[in-house]
């Protein structure tokens, strides 16, 4: 999840939420029927719903460097081309992450003397050189991999939680996870981590930047002791309720700082809910197809909300085409800042969509990996590839269209379409289940239309250095910064570089 905030002193700040795997259909707002999100629903009645926005990516590293660059991770480097059409993110093998060369948005945010503060999970390179605070952030409080575990600090070490510079323990030590009963009080340490940030930034009169990144919904799931048992959607339920109740804390402080008219807030996913994960433990995508891994709707469109006061009218839904990328631009818009120009943003500025309802035609583009899979042009959608998983994995078990299967649609081979791409109407049919027939003429008007847009893309596109293609065990979390005064470095293997598997 993903709340972001950008705030200033006089004029404009902001936070902001990104929410790890939430789905479009996890909040009331968006139709979810035990209605648990009040705080994030009263967020959407008092500002701007976005029931058409996407993410960069089906999968949560490339998202978030789509996030904190404005640039398709084909651009960033945050891909694959290890196999065809193949997700990679930062597992703790990984040798890649964010390249010096990339402008990150805090970095961007100090020319108007922002703080910056992320909370939560990083994601974008674990090892020193590309740590948070070498690339604009001031503060961390958070870890740079998934909470997957616990290990045996042996085969494969528990993943840090950093303050700032140094490791401050590890999870499942210093920082427990109960994986039987889902108890953990992560969410509520995030939560003081960002009302302390925010407060300490208003009293010193200094416009702040608040990533509060925070990873409750990813599977393995938890909540604090308060939450659990307490929604009627099992375990991914109470975490949702206390990230809803965590948002609600923090839009409340800012009112009670008088500051909240001064702040933009932002709330969104990095993808789509995991669907493999369900049902105690992942989440919903609402009528779109798929989830997480996959270019189909369920697993790029995702909940939006933009919250500020005073300046963006209240329960106004927006139709743009919204990507994760646009709070790049956007943020730097509020700050009164340039994007670079030395390089191709994608992402837009949505001040003029939310303070005066003016859209844009944009194209939104989906990859997997090295490999464009499909692209929505205004209502509609073409397919150029369509792939859920391979059969070994499905007939494992794992599944990322769990009841959702549609004849020649969710494929379990690579199938090609870029001669005749399927193409959907997103407003008639939002589950992509009704491709429409070829030789109708809305088909070939919409294939005319699109053509042009994807051939431009492609022709003029310069793919970044690919980041996620080698992986190493020796690079892992073996010896954090500041694990020796906690007496908790561990001794890496021998070092064998070699080519990362992505399965998916």
């Amino acid at each position: 999840m993903d709340t972001r905030c950008i705030s200033s002193g006089p004029s404009v700040m902001p936070p902001w939420t990104l929410m790890e795997f939430m789905g479009w259909g996890d909040l009331g707002i968006y139709g979810e029927p035990s209605r648990e999100t009040p705080n994030l629903d009263r967020m959407a009645a008092e500002g701007m719903l976005f029931p058409n926005f996407y993410s960069a990516n089906p999968l949560c590293s490339p998202s978030r460097a789509a996030l904190l660059t404005g640039r398709l991770p084909i651009r960033n480097g945050f891909y694959t081309t290890n196999r065809h059409a193949r997700n990679a993110y930062t597992p703790q093998e990984i040798v890649g992450g964010i390249p010096d060369q990339e402008h990150v948005l805090p970095e961007l945010l100090k020319e108007a003397g922002y703080v910056s503060k992320i909370v939560g999970k990083w994601h974008l390179g674990h090892r020193p050189r590309f740590h948070p605070l070498k690339h604009g952030f001031d503060e961390w409080f958070g870890s740079p991999n998934c909470h997957f575990g616990p290990y045996d600090n042996r085969a494969r070490p528990n993943i840090p939680v950093y303050r700032d510079w140094e490791m401050v323990g590890r999870y499942y030590e210093e920082f427990p996870i109960n994986l039987k009963t889902g108890e953990a009080n992560l969410t509520q340490v995030y939560l003081q981590e960002a009302l302390d940030f925010i407060k300490r930034q208003q009293a010193a009169q200094r416009p702040f930047f608040l990533y509060w990144a925070i990873d409750a919904t990813h599977a393995p799931v938890y909540a604090s002791r308060p939450f659990l048992g307490t929604s009627q959607r099992g375990r991914y339920g109470d975490a949702v309720r206390e990230i809803d109740n965590s948002v609600g804390k923090i839009l409340s402080l800012l009112q009670d700082l008088r500051i909240s008219e001064n702040t933009f807030v932002f709330f969104t996913s990095d993808n789509g809910a995991a669907l493999i994960s369900a049902p105690n433990q992942g989440g919903s995508n609402g009528p779109f197809l798929c989830g997480k891994q996959t270019t189909f709707e369920g697993g790029m469109r995702e909940p939006a909300i933009a919250w500020w006061p005073g300046r963006i009218p209240a329960g106004r839904v927006s139709h743009q085409l919204g990507s994760i990328m646009d709070l790049f631009t956007t943020s730097l818009s509020l700050a009164g800042l340039a994007p670079p120009s030395d390089r191709v943003i994608d992402g837009l500025d949505l001040l003029p969509v939310m303070l005066g309802g003016q859209l844009t035609d944009r194209p939104i583009f989906y990859y997997r990996g090295d490999t464009l899979m499909a692209v929505t042009l205004g209502q509609y959608k073409a397919h150029f590839w369509t792939w859920t998983n391979s059969w070994e994995e499905f007939r494992q078990g794992i599944d990322f269209c769990p009841g959702q299967n549609v004849s020649g649609v969710t494929t379990h081979t690579q199938e090609e379409h870029t001669k005749l791409p399927l193409i959907f109407h997103l407003g008639r049919d939002p589950g992509e289940r009704f491709p429409l027939s070829f030789a109708s003429t809305e088909y070939l008007d919409v294939l005319q239309r699109v053509t042009p847009v994807v051939q431009q893309h492609q022709k003029t596109l310069i793919p970044g250095q690919p980041q996620l293609n080698v992986c190493d065990r020796a690079v892992m979390n073996w010896a954090p910064p500041g694990c020796e005064k906690l007496g908790k470095c561990l001794t890496p293997p021998e070092s064998t570089p070699k080519k990362c598997s992505w399965p998916h």
